[in-house]
């Protein structure tokens, strides 16, 4: 009788060869890219450092596309967007210390987001790991130890033949749902040191599977049956998990409306007779949800913008489908499953009997029309239409990046990403700069179709660099730019709370950023309200990245959670 463990992958003669007879001057910089391109990777980015050039050395030698950024915060979010674009690990090559600090950010918001991203650090020499006080160059007592509240794993390489491992476990990490970023870190020597181990190539990069518990699912199908109000909330766990179609099939066979968080944007269409869109800061939308009686959360923690503000009370029975296991009935009691979206999903078509609601249509238009009408009773002209220009402009099957500004918290609520992983945002951790640098990551996935990135003047100063990476590459990335002078939602924020802002701290000299543009030879304009639309779709029309700049002063629409 044969076990599946007791299966041995047998070296092909060629593989033999090579273990035998490895090329000459490999280093141990040789067997990170080797290990990255067996595991599948073929795309990394990153930043050189004095501590990690023996693996840019080693990608000389490799098939491996180098996408070089400027800052490493900004080369973070550039992995993190590759990351939700493809599905696939995207390594981060850092350099010790400073280099690895920037990084963190970006690092904060991929795990927010769950984006996998394959973060992979110099260190001092070996000698000196451990804490003791050696005085190199970027040293810190205990690197890792940054990165543990924020990586899902951090492993930590001394010797050469520890690295095809801890990648490969990395890689496997950041793939397992819920997926996000990993930390590995791997001393200046052991880098830079020959090596007589053998050429790397293959490794196992198939993650974990994480699917519900049976008796669980029964018992939501038993609910969703029964149930004579349900609701669904999708969130960010059903675009990661590409379960946007089986949520479909399980909205329609129950009749259930569905609202998707602004994580989540996609993961429903838009235009559905059950859609509800993404209407989560508004209480019309927060009323319909309460009065659920089986309310099925996908994906989703329910965190303070997909509570809106951790004002939703729900009255009914909550089902919970979440794979980040900290987020299981962290904010509300439910039936936790702690499973995959996608395959909880399938395990509920396959038992979930149909169920019909002919006025389920009917009570979404009504909310849809609260929610124009509550929107109609402000002045609100100019933001609705400059969105609307936007959302024209974009070709449907083109992704959007946006930045913390006021134009991107209409869109969570009021944009139509026109399909799933279309739209992405920084709403995870809600740090500046996001954008740009992610639009690049897009389009260094994707250079077959325009990319948008869409930032404030305050967020756009944080990535401005990164127009040298577009221009170098060339990369197919059009930067909206809204300039109104200062950190607008800072602005309303102060304002609301106390009256007036600090000037000093909100209101911004910037710079002319057409000019700037200009400097790094990549085409700008500055547009109005009324020609944006035209003016964008000619920007996403030409080859290479543009930027369009639109001098406007944006205002958010009335909250509904101040009681």
């Amino acid at each position: 009788m044969t076990h599946d463990h007791d299966l041995v992958l047998r070296p092909t003669p060629a593989q033999t060869e090579a273990a035998l007879n490895p090329p000459p001057g490999r280093t141990g910089g040789d067997l990170v890219v080797e290990t990255l391109a067996g595991l599948g990777a073929t795309t990394v980015f990153g930043l050189p450092g004095q501590h990690a050039l023996g693996v840019f050395d080693a990608l000389r030698r490799s098939d491996l596309r180098y996408i070089g950024l400027r800052v490493e915060n900004n080369a973070g979010f550039a992995a993190d967007a590759y990351g939700r674009v493809t599905g696939e690990a995207a390594p981060l090559l850092l350099s010790t210390g400073p280099g690895a600090l920037t990084s963190l950010a970006a690092l904060q918001e991929a795990a927010a987001a769950s984006a996998p991203v394959l973060a992979i650090s110099s260190q001092i020499p070996a000698r000196g790991l451990g804490g003791g006080r050696h005085g190199y160059l970027h040293e810190l007592p205990d690197q890792a130890a940054s990165f543990r509240g924020v990586v899902k794993s951090v492993h930590t390489v001394r010797t050469q033949s520890q690295i095809p491992s801890a990648l490969e476990a990395a890689w496997k990490s950041a793939l397992t749902a819920p997926h996000g970023p990993v930390w590995v870190e791997i001393p200046q020597d052991v880098l830079l040191a020959g090596t007589a181990i053998p050429v790397v190539t293959v490794g196992d990069a198939f993650p974990e599977e994480l699917p519900p518990r049976p008796e669980l699912t029964a018992v939501a199908a038993d609910l969703l049956a029964r149930a004579a109000r349900p609701a669904i909330i999708a969130g960010g766990g059903v675009v990661r998990a590409d379960a946007s179609g089986k949520l479909r099939k399980l909205a329609e066979r129950l009749d259930a409306p569905v609202v998707t968080t602004f994580g989540g944007k996609g993961a429903f269409p838009w235009t559905h007779p059950l859609s509800l869109q993404s209407w989560l800061e508004d209480r019309h939308t927060t009323d319909f949800l309460e009065d659920a009686d089986v309310l099925l959360v996908i994906g989703s923690g329910l965190g303070e913008l997909s509570s809106n503000y951790h004002t939703f009370a729900p009255r009914g029975r909550i089902v919970q489908i979440e794979a980040d296991l900290g987020k299981l009935e962290s904010n509300h009691p439910a039936l936790g499953i702690h499973a995959d979206a996608r395959l909880a999903i399938q395990a509920l078509l396959e038992t979930v009997p149909e169920r019909r609601d002919p006025t389920a249509p009917a009570r979404v238009r009504a909310v849809l029309a609260r929610v124009s009408d509550r929107l109609a009773s402000q002045e609100l002209t100019l933001e609705r239409q400059v969105l609307a220009s936007v959302r024209k402009a974009l070709p449907a099957d083109s992704p959007s990046f946006w930045d913390m500004t006021i134009l991107a918290y209409w869109a969570w609520s009021a944009f139509d990403p026109k399909g799933p992983n279309h739209m992405h945002s920084a709403q995870g951790a809600g740090g500046l700069g996001y954008a740009f640098p992610a639009a690049l990551g897009a389009a260094v996935a994707d250079p077959t179709r325009p990319v948008l990135a869409v930032s404030g003047d305050g967020g756009a100063l944080y990535s401005i660099a990164e127009l040298a990476t577009a221009k170098q590459h060339d990369l197919p990335v059009t930067w909206l730019i809204v300039d109104d002078g200062g950190y607008g939602v800072l602005r309303e924020y102060m304002t609301d709370a106390f009256g007036e802002t600090t000037a000093t701290a909100t209101e911004l000299t910037g710079p002319d950023f057409v000019a700037l543009a200009e400097s790094f030879a990549v085409p700008a304009l500055r547009t109005t309200p009324e020609t944006l639309e035209a003016d964008l779709a000619k920007a996403l029309a030409t080859p290479g990245p543009s930027v369009v700049v639109l001098p406007a002063l944006l205002r958010m629409f009335a909250p509904t959670h101040l009681r």
